[in-house]
């Protein structure tokens, strides 16, 4: 039987998942605190949003390169963690995550001084690096502790607390520039990481045993990589997942100019309308989590969900193409609530079915999902912009390519419908 093979089978979960003794189950502080680290990169990256322009003007720069200070921490975060994850499956959970998150508050206490843009950008290189640890390795330990059911149940809870951050990040970010400077929204970052470093020093233990750690160096960690990718179906739960993904960096890239520029809403309406679809997609994550998980097959779940994404852009495609007529903002907005919510079905279903087959390295697993869904909605989101900003078509192809580019390597790859363990 080939090595693929031998892993906990998706579409199996009741069957094969190990039980889980009650001693490896986390409280309700660690759901948080591992909610915090998932929270923590949107956070980083969206309240510091509503200070761009003035970060352009009190450091002299042009927006070009204060635009790359996102980039860089966008970068970091994808790149830092095909680094942090093989780190934990080799030296355990706790030391790689303390240590990142003590180079997060440095990082960002020195962008909160910064006195150029070349500056800043480089120490958002190094914020993102460092943050990196606490999404890889967040991922990682409900690994360790759960499997199956219980997995796809504890992702979707964690998207309850990581899907608000984008939510009330920017309006945080707002708050923060009426009462002092840009700067001001890196001391409160600050001050959350430092806060988020002690607890989890205090309160998270080590969830990896010695003996279940990886041996070897970086050679052993990039032919860990190697054979994860080189398993066919968990390569395609990770490229289903970093599609989907990408249809959703599309919305927000393109969600402020589509909703106000084009369709002329204030920016009232837009937020209204992004915390409404942000609700939505916490929404479906719970349902998915307390309804859903346990009562049908996560693969036919992801089906769903992919589908409903698919159907959603589509729509969307047709509307801003004029296909119907002038269409107005609500039914693009009813569409945009809809692949949005779904996104609450794909995206911790996709994490769940791609982990259950990697519990012989599970940092470095959720290092290549983390990373592949970043740098695919890297790519993806400066197209939405390709044909100006007067035209909402270019983010409706950008999300219907991706979303049968998700389906495509769901059902080409994952191979849902078979319910056997053995390869043909």
């Amino acid at each position: 039987m080939p090595e693929s093979d031998q892993k906990t089978t998706p579409g199996h979960i009741t069957e094969t998942a190990p039980a889980v003794t009650a001693t490896r189950r986390t409280g309700l502080l660690v759901t948080l605190v591992l909610g915090g680290l998932t929270a923590l990169p949107p956070l980083s990256m969206d309240m510091y949003l509503p200070a761009l322009p003035q970060v352009t003007g009190a450091l002299h720069a042009p927006a070009a390169t204060v635009q790359l200070t996102l980039t860089a921490c966008l970068a970091g975060m994808a790149l830092g963690q095909l680094v942090v994850g093989p780190m934990s499956d080799k030296w355990g959970r706790r030391r790689p995550l303390l240590a990142g998150m003590v180079v997060y508050v440095l990082a960002t206490a020195v962008c909160a001084l910064a006195p150029t843009a070349e500056l800043l950008i480089g120490f958002r290189l190094l914020q993102g690096l460092a943050g990196a640890a606490g999404i890889v390795i967040a991922r990682a330990v409900v690994r360790d502790l759960y499997d199956g059911v219980e997995m796809a149940r504890f992702f979707s809870t964690l998207m309850l607390i990581s899907g608000a951050a984008p939510i009330v990040a920017p309006l945080i970010g707002g708050q923060i520039l009426r009462i002092t400077d840009w700067r001001g929204v890196f001391h409160v970052l600050t001050v959350i990481g430092v806060l988020l470093t002690v607890v989890v020093w205090r309160f998270l233990d080590e969830t990896l045993p010695a003996g279940r750690r990886q041996q070897g160096g970086v050679g052993a960690a990039l032919r860990t990589m190697r054979g994860l990718v080189a398993d066919r179906v968990f390569a395609g739960y990770m490229l289903a997942g970093g599609f989907g993904f990408a249809t959703l960096f599309a919305y927000i890239s393109a969600s402020p100019f589509v909703v106000q520029e084009i369709y002329g809403a204030s920016p009232q309406t837009f937020s209204l309308l992004f915390g409404l679809n942000s609700v939505g997609l916490v929404a479906l994550g719970q349902i998915n989590g307390k309804l859903l998980v346990g009562r049908v097959s996560l693969d036919k779940v992801l089906a769903w969900g992919l589908g409903t994404i698919f159907l959603a852009s589509l729509a969307l495609l047709l509307l801003t193409s004029g296909a119907f007529g002038e269409a107005g903002l609500f039914p693009i907005a009813a569409c945009l609530f809809v692949l949005m919510s779904a996104m609450g079905v794909a995206l911790p279903n996709t994490n769940a079915l791609a982990l259950m087959r990697t519990p012989h390295a599970a940092g470095s697993a959720s290092a290549l999902l983390g990373t592949t869904s970043f740098l695919v909605g890297a790519v993806a989101s400066p197209l939405v912009g390709i044909a100006g900003e007067h035209t909402a078509v270019p983010m409706a192809v950008v999300q219907i390519v991706c979303a049968v580019l998700a389906l495509a390597c769901f059902l080409g790859l994952c191979r849902p419908w078979r319910n056997s363990r053995s390869e043909l």
